[in-house]
């Protein structure tokens, strides 16, 4: 990998999420030489990632090169590679570019989308885990539009034009905002032909409300906003089929529709070669140090790390706050560690949720306050903004927020990189 041998301390990070990337500017002027590992050279805002994949924003505006973030740190290194096994015995990485030791060993490798093993939809549904995902729901919407303009007969047109999201959170009731949106606002000055009350937008869940981890009351907000947006809203509903025209509930009912995007689950995403006993319910068991449990050197945080207590049984959510929290304090403990003291254990901090719905209509808790309506919205905005990395990309998302919203437009609808399975 060429990467130099120092007298300091080597740190491996793998995974440059939320958790990863907090961690590494943490470690700034903390004598180690770190380095950082990831599949792909930017580190990416995935609150955002909606966005893209409606026409709203373009990838490069939520999106950051590590090799920027990084070029005014002292002995920092990144290597774009995809990690096969950690082989703890001997304390190295093996990778798809060749293996590198460790001294410290930190895992941060996110989530990925968890279809809870039906691997027909799996390779049917639409996931949203990466920006290329997003840009590939771009641009099947966009060509099923298309194609919806070619075909006579009615039930193709129902299909085509047809989108299910599965999943209520708060990834799904964006994403059905967003597209109800579209499709009052712009779709019809874009597709003159084309009826747009045949195309029905579905938002399914298992549960018995929108956004489970918010309040009763921010259900119900959210869920009034949707359907007053012409989304069609189904509870306690569970998919168990798609055949990529219908997908079928397991009350036997079906949805006509070409384009389903799966927002119903998440599950860790860690390399192998960890300790048998370091992995339960498909996450790795960590302490209140994040040290994987049955090893001395490797830390796991964020999405893939489960620091189970009595108070907290399932461990903390996966979300991007417990993954910057989580990097902020281990940045300190490694440190901690190198010098022989004591560390600090992690205490997580809860500092609220929030979902936008569409223009001026969003849902914020906070600790001491909740919000609704235009006020939340604005504090969705500028807390996201607030997030992006970079000053380019803070100024071209605010440009284009400020451009869609006057003008009720997104002039990105573009079919650069046509989708294929």
């Amino acid at each position: 990998m060429n990467i130099p041998i120092a007298k300091n301390k080597r740190v491996v990070i793998i995974g440059g999420g939320f958790g990863g990337l907090n961690l590494a500017k943490g470690l700034r002027n903390k004598g180690f030489q770190v380095v950082l590992l990831d599949k792909h050279n930017y580190h990416a805002f995935q609150p955002l990632f909606y966005q893209v994949a409606t026409a709203g924003l373009e990838p490069g505006s939520i999106a950051y090169p590590f090799r920027k973030i990084f070029s005014s740190y002292h002995n920092y290194f990144f290597r774009m590679a995809n990690v096969l096994r950690i082989d703890t015995a001997a304390h190295t990485v093996n990778t798809d570019i060749g293996t590198l030791p460790y001294d410290y060993l930190v895992i941060a490798t996110g989530a990925t989308t968890n279809f809870f093993g039906n691997k027909q939809l799996e390779q049917l549904c639409m996931p949203m885990k990466t920006v290329s995902e997003a840009l590939d729901i771009r641009s099947l919407m966009l060509q099923n539009l298309e194609k919806a303009l070619l075909t006579t007969n009615a039930d193709d047109k129902d299909s085509l034009m047809g989108i299910v999201i599965v999943g209520g959170g708060p990834t799904g009731v964006e994403l059905a905002g967003a597209l109800a949106e579209l499709k009052k606002d712009i779709l019809p000055n874009d597709y003159p032909d084309l009826d747009m009350r045949v195309m029905d937008i579905h938002l399914l869940d298992s549960n018995d409300r929108l956004l489970k981890a918010m309040s009763e009351k921010s259900s119900a907000k959210a869920q009034e906003a949707l359907s007053e947006m012409g989304v069609d809203i189904r509870l306690g509903t569970r998919v168990t089929d798609y055949d990529g025209q219908k997908i079928t509930t397991k009350s036997g009912e079906k949805f006509r529709a070409a384009m389903v995007i799966w927002a119903a689950g998440v599950k860790a995403a860690f390399p192998d070669g960890l300790p048998a006993e370091a992995i339960a319910s498909g996450r790795i068991l960590v302490d209140q140090f994040n040290r994987i449990k049955g090893t001395e050197n490797i830390f796991a945080i964020g999405d893939c790390a489960a620091m189970i207590s009595e108070a907290n049984p399932l461990g903390h959510p996966m979300m991007a706050q417990p993954a910057l929290q989580q990097g902020a304090r281990l940045a300190d403990n490694l440190a901690r560690f190198d010098q022989g003291k004591q560390p600090e254990p992690f205490s997580y901090r809860n500092l609220g949720a929030m979902a936008t719905i569409g223009r001026n209509k969003a849902v914020t808790e906070l600790p001491n306050l909740k919000l609704y309506g235009w006020i939340a919205w604005v504090a969705w905005l500028f807390v996201h903004v607030a997030k992006l990395i970079g000053f380019r990309n803070k100024i071209v998302v605010l440009i284009n927020w400020a451009q869609n919203y006057l003008s009720h437009s997104r002039d990105l609808r573009l079919i650069i990189r046509p989708f294929k399975r």
